[in-house]
């Protein structure tokens, strides 16, 4: 049995030259992860079928890379081995390179999160579509009810593949849920990412306010369910979440 510690990495970064915001993909955060755990005994997490328990956050504040501009990024999971690995292999002063761009890691802050009652995204929460294998949208499937329910099954099947015990939520994962509303009343932001080799413009959602009905029976799994991350392709850096403490 694995039981959630709750543990996060946060990396001030400062770029070597001014580059674009979208010059550093998912994808390069993702990659630059998995070559600091080579040699460690999460060297083959990249090849490993199933759940990866990792998740991170989009690069903050947004806007173009330019030194003496910092940019911070948090990554978490519910795995405190993996964090620890991750943290050890991390220096600070080291020139980090996000594809072929250089950054120098300023800042190398470990620390652990209580879940509350209410979060917010730090990145883009995506699930895939009802039947057709895509990804889902809600200008093309509008249901929440859906959304919900496919949020819910994911993160009891992920705490469920960490722990070893059975779990039953009683509920949805969340009771009230506001989205970030973007021009024209759109819901969907695109992401392009690198799977696989290919590139693809990646749906998903960005929420102000997701309020769980957090209880002692339930602390553990919303505790794993804040550091794993929500939703797909959490390893890519999506559906990351921070703990909120007042309503929006």
């Amino acid at each position: 049995m694995r039981r959630c510690f709750r543990m996060r990495i946060k990396l001030d970064l400062e770029p070597e030259e001014s580059f674009p915001f979208y010059a550093v993909g998912k994808h390069t955060v993702q990659a630059m992860i998995y070559t600091h755990l080579n040699g460690t005994d999460y060297s083959d997490l990249h090849d490993r079928k199933g759940f990866k328990f990792f998740t991170f956050s989009d690069i903050y504040p947004s806007g173009p890379f330019e030194p003496g501009k910092r940019k911070s990024l948090i990554i978490s999971s519910p795995d405190e081995g993996l964090i620890e690995t991750l943290y050890e292999k991390l220096l600070p002063d080291e020139k980090l390179y996000l594809g072929r761009h250089a950054l120098k890691i300023v800042s190398l802050k470990k620390f652990r999160l209580r879940p509350r009652k209410a979060f917010i995204t730090g990145s883009p929460v995506v699930l895939s579509a009802p039947g057709d294998g895509r990804f889902f949208t809600f200008h093309h499937h509008n249901s929440l009810a859906y959304f919900v329910e496919r949020l819910t099954e994911l993160a009891v099947r992920k705490y469920e593949a960490f722990t070893g015990e059975d779990f039953e939520l009683d509920g949805p994962l969340f009771t009230r849920m506001i989205p970030r509303v973007r021009r024209k009343g759109w819901l969907d932001i695109y992401v392009r990412v690198n799977i696989r080799g290919r590139y693809f413009d990646v749906p998903g959602t960005t929420w102000e306010y997701l309020e769980a009905p957090l209880n002692e029976s339930n602390r553990d799994f919303y505790a794993f369910t804040m550091d794993a991350g929500i939703g797909e392709l959490n390893s890519l850096g999506f559906g990351f979440l921070n703990p909120l403490k007042k309503k929006p």
